[in-house]
């Protein structure tokens, strides 16, 4: 009777299944480690109290990736116990295991650089390019000590499942087999449904998602100590996150009052100067010294010279911040004043539509429209993006038509290509609208061969990048203020997203989306320093006022230069929890409650103020649902034009 209970089956599946909780635990250790600077845990207590709340998002993970392998190991195939079945079953548990595991080690390094937990997400940023191969065995070479790390991990985890073998059984009375072997099958079963849905059988709840990791953290980093990455990939393989929510204090009246999402200007007399759009790969605030100078960050050093002096001459707003966390985050936001939350607008089923933008209202008034990009023609979904907008012109790596100038990964370094840029800028009928997004300051951190002594090597790879590409806007604009058109000019520098951090002050978890606005009109009135929020969507209704544009045109965003307008704000997402700045307080937000409430001093989110719950603070939730409300109803109902 006992062997027909196949209790050594069982419990050498649940000795295999445990080695996988042991080892999503050691990869919960070193993504900490890895990642320590960003994710600030004080004591070893609290690391194991996240790493208690994080098994239910390990068993989801392990259930699914193991699903196959547990039904086949308690099936009732009679020969389940046998040297040849259990070969088979060694591979599949494996080649399952580790493929899933193996996400976790990538998140050792890429969180550095998008601040969560990798999701299908990224994806959509690798879909257009050409150079896949090149990128991957670049990441082997540049972080070979995680590989290793996987290798190790990977062959002791082979060892400790060799150490425990199945007793071979042989079935004589298979009526017996069978009937007990279907009541253990059932059982399992229906135990797996519970534990990927988090432990809980009940159909009124929904299965645990990657935004539950959030309810057991008061920091909110913390959430991605709680996640694993097998997880967060799995949780939105399927997704679809562009779904109207259900917010029932959200009327259109509040819309019209606080999004206030038809935005129309008369500050300015209409004229038509050329519109110059700098999308700087990477370029955080905390690389530009003319944005740090009030920071007091001890031994504070300013990568970007020539930004620096050109600030001195421009508007640059000190309190801006990205609406996303990718390069395909970042052009919608800038061009299109259409931020991107859990997943990027671009990647959604929903950007080919009628879109009002920069673009097109440029175009309108008969303006030539171009688009650079150093990279590959249709990296990162740009060329497509850009004809959904309706840009005229698009120069890619294919119309520079020189490789010898191509940095190996990811597209032609920046110098030339900005020299390449002004040149074609040259030989356009004014107006004219061109927008570039550079490629240089980006991982694997190289600059060209020829300038090895002459940037400094800063304390973070990322630094002589940062250098080398102030250096390349410098000579761009060397030969631009030589020429007619510069001078009736609005030029406009944004970063996409930020990416290595050096200093304390941008560790904190607001400050990981702060970027540099920077807008500049030779011999204008734009000149001096706005400390009130700003952020990637403002660009394109800025832009509206400055050149007197008076009708009416879809914005989320406000003109940073409208004082007596809608008042300054922030949205950004992790991917899980919005982000919503106003007045004086940080919102963080889960999509159907409010998680907390800050001092906007607070950047790292850690007084949480929410016992403290106050009118301005309910004004600020309802701001909030507002615009999360009408961003998905605008897009999914394909709104996203006055027309």
């Amino acid at each position: 009777m006992y062997k027909y209970l196949r209790v050594n089956e069982l419990k050498v599946l649940v000795y295999r299944l445990f080695l996988a909780y042991l080892f999503y635990f050691f990869a919960r250790i070193l993504f900490f480690l890895f990642n320590k600077d960003l994710l600030k845990v004080t004591s070893v207590s609290d690391f194991f109290s996240l790493c208690y709340y994080g098994l239910a998002f390990d068993t989801t993970a392990i259930l699914y990736v193991n699903l196959l392998f547990i039904v086949l190991s308690v099936v009732p195939a009679y020969r389940n116990t046998n040297a040849g079945y259990q070969k088979i079953l060694f591979y599949l548990y494996f080649t399952t295991n580790l493929i899933a595991y193996a996400l976790n080690f990538v998140d050792f390094i890429y969180y550095k650089y998008t601040f969560a937990r990798t999701t299908t997400a990224v994806m959509n940023v690798l879909e257009h390019e050409t150079n896949k191969m090149t990128l991957f065995f670049s990441f082997l070479f540049n972080y070979w000590y995680v590989f290793a790390l996987f290798v190790v991990a990977a062959a002791f985890w082979i060892f400790l499942y060799k150490k425990v073998r199945i007793q071979v059984f042989i079935v004589s009375d298979k009526i017996k087999y069978f009937g007990f072997s279907l009541v253990i099958f059932v059982v399992t079963i229906l135990l797996v449904v519970g534990g990927i849905r988090g432990g809980d059988f009940k159909k009124s709840t929904r299965p645990i998602n990657i935004v539950d990791a959030s309810r057991h953290v008061s920091y909110v980093p913390h959430s991605d100590i709680v996640l694993n990455t097998p997880f967060a990939v799995i949780r939105t393989l399927f997704s679809n996150s562009f779904k109207i929510p259900d917010y029932k204090e959200v009327t259109e009246k509040i819309i019209l009052e606080k999004v206030q999402p038809i935005k129309q200007y008369k500050n300015n007399v209409s004229s038509k100067p050329n519109v110059v759009v700098f999308i700087l790969e990477s370029y955080g605030r905390e690389y530009v010294g003319a944005f740090n100078q009030k920071n007091k960050i001890p031994n504070y050093k300013s990568y970007t010279p020539f930004l620096d002096s050109l600030s001195k001459q421009s508007m640059i707003f000190t309190n801006a911040y990205a609406n996303g966390r990718q390069s395909i985050h970042g052009m919608s936001s800038i061009l299109a004043g259409i931020p991107s939350f859990k997943d990027a607008f671009t990647s959604s089923p929903y950007p080919k539509q009628k879109i009002e933008s920069l673009v097109s209202v440029l175009k309108s008034l008969g303006y030539d429209t171009s688009f650079f990009h150093n990279a590959a023609n249709g990296s990162m979904g740009f060329l497509g993006f850009a004809n959904i907008l309706g840009i005229e012109n698009y120069y890619g790596r294919t119309e520079f038509n020189d490789d010898s100038e191509f940095d190996g990964y990811w597209g032609i370094w920046d110098e030339p290509f900005l020299q390449f840029m002004e040149k074609t800028l040259e030989t356009k009928k004014t107006p004219f609208f061109a927008s570039v997004f550079t490629v240089s300051s980006h991982e694997p951190y190289i600059i060209p061969e020829k300038y090895k002594n002459k940037f400094p090597e800063g304390n973070i790879p990322i630094h002589k990048c940062v250098a080398y590409t102030d250096y390349a806007l410098k000579r761009f604009f060397d030969q631009a203020q030589k020429k007619p058109w510069f001078s009736n000019t609005i030029f406009v520098f944004a970063a996409d997203h930020c990416n290595q951090i050096y200093y304390d002050e941008y560790q904190k978890a607001v400050n990981r989306y702060a970027i540099p606005i920077i807008i500049y009109k030779p011999n204008s009135q734009y000149v001096g320093v706005d400390d009130d929020f700003a952020q990637q969507i403002d660009i394109y209704p800025t832009i509206m006022d400055m050149i007197g544009y008076d009708k009416p045109f879809r914005s989320w965003g406000r003109s940073l230069f409208d004082k007596k307008g809608q008042q300054p704000f922030v949205i950004n997402s992790t991917g899980t929890i919005y982000q919503f700045s106003k007045g004086k307080y940080i919102c963080t937000f889960d999509g159907s409650k409010v998680l907390g409430f800050y001092n906007k001093e607070d950047k790292d989110l850690k007084n949480n103020l929410i016992s403290e719950k106050n009118p301005e603070m309910e004004e600020i939730e309802l701001n909030c649902k507002a615009f999360i409300f009408d961003y998905y109803s605008r897009i999914v109902n394909k709104k996203l034009s006055t027309e």
